[in-house]
């Protein structure tokens, strides 16, 4: 029983560590609640199924990547654009931050059921696995499509970690993120970094979602932003809101914890959609800093 609840635990809690670390890596940077990135996750699953459906004439079993980068781009662009026009006019304003994106995100919830319809936006949105199959992992068998996911998880979060540690861009959110006044000083521009740290943020998101969408539920609804938005603040609160590794540890926290309740309590499956506010309360009773506080880590 143990080895099924650590094999599942690890690989839902790689992808839900990616939902929860473009959340994380906006805040140590712009220092904003940015609850845009819900519907970001939603956006870019949506995008995936329909990039999906047009490039696979084209392209057959290899579609999957350019629908991927195709989403990404588009959901980042999606972002920054909201960014730019609404959240960086509130600065400063906790309170408009959150209550803008949170409406930006109903507001997108209402476009993509005009757009799809009532079927596709809250019925289900189906989405094909990455890939078929199964993989024997430690004497488990576990979906090859999910197993792919997790280490594509992996994957970004070492492309991210290079990109902020030795990039000339990265340098400068890192820089953002321990003294605003000394960066600007220094010639760095907030405007630009800010705007470019939502586009990486939603983009991170839209991974997740389509991660999320093709290999745990195979689908996708209008509403799920709830549902991502549940799962970033499970593993910030975790981990600690505004440190990237402590996002990654909240992540496989909290898988492991679904994965064990799931198995082990009566009717556990039942709980599954309620189990990242368990954990929240939990987690905010017993360490409500989080594993590494407040500090805001961008090594």
């Amino acid at each position: 029983m143990i080895e099924p609840i650590l094999i599942f635990g690890l690989i839902h809690g790689l992808i839900y560590a990616l939902v929860g670390l473009g959340f994380t890596l906006a805040y140590g940077i712009s220092g904003i609640v940015n609850l845009f990135h819900g519907i970001s996750f939603v956006i870019g699953a949506y995008l995936y199924g329909i990039f999906l459906d047009y490039l696979s004439p084209t392209f057959s079993y290899l579609s999957p990547i350019p629908a991927i980068i195709l989403s990404c781009i588009a959901t980042g662009l999606i972002g920054s654009i909201f960014y730019r026009i609404t959240l960086h006019q509130l600065l400063g304003d906790e309170v408009g931050v959150l209550m803008t994106s949170i409406l930006g995100c109903v507001i997108l919830q209402q476009l993509i059921l005009l757009t799809l319809g009532r079927e596709a936006a809250i019925l289900q949105f189906s989405i094909k696995p990455l890939i078929s199959g199964q993989v024997r992992l430690l004497n488990t068998d576990a979906p090859a499509g999910q197993t792919l996911a997790a280490l594509i998880s992996i994957i970004a979060f070492a492309v991210l970690a290079i990109f902020i540690s030795k990039t000339k861009i990265g340098r400068a959110m890192r820089a953002l993120s321990q003294d605003l006044e000394s960066a600007m000083l220094m010639g760095v521009s907030t405007e630009k970094t800010y705007i470019l740290t939502t586009m990486i943020s939603a983009g991170l998101a839209s991974l997740a979602g389509i991660l999320y969408a093709s290999t745990i539920t195979q689908g996708v609804r209008s509403f799920f932003w709830i549902q991502a938005l549940a799962i970033s603040f499970t593993v910030v609160i975790l981990g600690g809101l505004g440190s990237i590794k402590g996002s990654i540890l909240g992540g496989l926290i909290y898988g492991i914890a679904e994965s064990a309740a799931v198995r082990l309590l009566p009717r556990g499956g039942a709980l599954q959609q309620s189990i990242p506010f368990i954990v929240i309360i939990l987690a905010l009773l017993i360490m409500p800093k989080g594993l590494f506080g407040k500090r805001i880590e961008m090594e």
